[in-house]
């Protein structure tokens, strides 16, 4: 009895081999851990959601400058099939690899940046494009998951390196944080020293050394800002925007009456006034302000649950990582899609100066999806690489 109880084990575990080596998912979803499936859900639901969140906010504007109410939402909805292929691929490659390639492309990404200063398209005072063929590249967005990685890795063996592969390195962030608010766009300048920030932080860099890189980026900034008029009158309509309401407060005055308005409740799905013709780019930068004014303060608490959700979860896996690079890669993903959700929140209920950050999975545009979408793969694969499967020869088999 006991050898046949001991051949259908070992039966059972090679089919359970099998079944892991012929997968489509990289691991079968068995073997997931709790909260990668809850984090898979959640990013589906928040993907999901948005197209009907930027339906509503963009439709009667859309209906009127393109004469189909539906322009936007077509086209978002081919920008997240081609966003949830690469998540797709994302997570079926094992994160040494990402990291193999992270430098490479985190150098792409600055040169493509800087190039913006020479070939850039100019929108609303920011040179943050490049136009290729058809397509309105927006290299600041698509950097942001090479900045998580290589940081990742930099931080993650920090006392190993030598000072030239350090100072090289803190050259290229630095650089590349530069460039950025050359564009100008300090929103996502900082976006990217906070994000750095925390990696290092989560890496134990010595905690003075990570003051002295906080208060330098707080000195770049405002020197950005003290020598950039564009800048400063932001700052300055954000601190007052109620002295100049019909001019350089229009945006924030007509973000916070769509979020008053919105009540307790709200408004309703699709019956938002602001968006008809008062609130200004309300399809990107202020999407919130119209899902503030169709859902109030109800659905506004909902929405930093989830977040707050999204926190919680972005900590319980970094926790269960295996190495200090899939804790920092956790950790910096989960940085981006709730910090930059947040920084959202606050530009359009005036808590930060208005700039042009869009709402992670929310907001229109291509480039912003894609980012997001490969940002929430690095997360779910870094969960993925903590799972407790059947032994340590399948695991390698299984994330090979």
């Amino acid at each position: 009895m006991t050898d046949i109880s001991y051949r259908n084990n070992k039966s059972k575990k090679k089919n359970e081999e099998h079944s892991i080596n012929n997968k489509i998912l990289p691991l079968p979803w068995k073997f997931w851990p709790r909260e990668g499936r809850l984090i898979f859900g959640l990013i589906a639901f928040w993907s999901m959601a948005g197209i009907f969140i930027l339906g509503s906010a963009s439709w009667w504007v859309a209906n009127r400058e393109m004469g189909d109410g539906a322009y936007y939402i077509k086209r978002q909805i081919i920008w997240l099939t081609a966003s949830w292929s690469i998540f797709y691929l994302a997570i079926n490659i094992n994160l040494k690899k990402w990291l193999r390639y992270s430098g490479p492309c985190l150098l792409v990404g600055m040169i493509m940046i800087a190039l913006t200063s020479f070939f850039g398209s100019t929108v609303n005072g920011s040179t943050r494009w490049l136009i290729i063929g058809p397509l309105q590249v927006q290299p600041s967005e698509l950097i942001k998951p090479f900045i998580i990685l290589q940081s990742a890795k930099i931080f993650g063996q920090w006392e190993r390196l030598d000072s030239e592969k350090k100072l090289f390195w803190l050259t290229i962030f630095a650089s590349i944080i530069i460039l950025i608010i050359k564009q100008p766009n300090l929103s996502t300048a900082a976006l990217t020293g906070i994000l750095l920030w925390m990696i290092a932080f989560s890496a134990g860099i010595n905690f003075k050394y990570l003051s002295y890189t906080a208060l330098s980026g707080f000195v770049l900034g405002s020197i950005s800002i003290l020598s950039n008029e564009y800048q400063k009158i932001r700052v300055m309509s954000f601190l007052d925007p109620w002295q100049d309401p019909q001019g350089n407060g229009y945006q924030l005055v007509q973000s916070l009456y769509a979020i008053g308005s919105g009540g307790l409740f709200g408004e309703g799905y699709g019956l938002s006034m602001q968006k008809l013709q008062y609130l200004p780019i309300q399809s990107t930068d202020f999407i919130y302000a119209v899902f503030a004014e169709e859902f109030g303060f109800f659905g506004s608490i909902l929405l930093l649950t989830f977040l707050l959700l999204i926190a919680y979860l972005t900590l319980k896996i970094s926790l269960r990582c295996r190495n200090n690079y899939s804790k920092l890669i956790a950790m910096g993903s989960g940085t981006i899609l709730v910090g930059q959700s947040i920084m959202h929140l606050a530009v359009a209920s005036g808590a930060m100066p208005t700039t042009g950050l869009p709402l992670p999975l929310i907001s229109y545009g291509g480039n912003s999806l894609i980012s997001s979408l490969l940002i929430a793969a690095l997360l779910v694969r870094a969960s993925i690489e903590s799972s407790d499967v059947i032994n340590k020869k399948t695991l390698v088999q299984t994330l090979r």
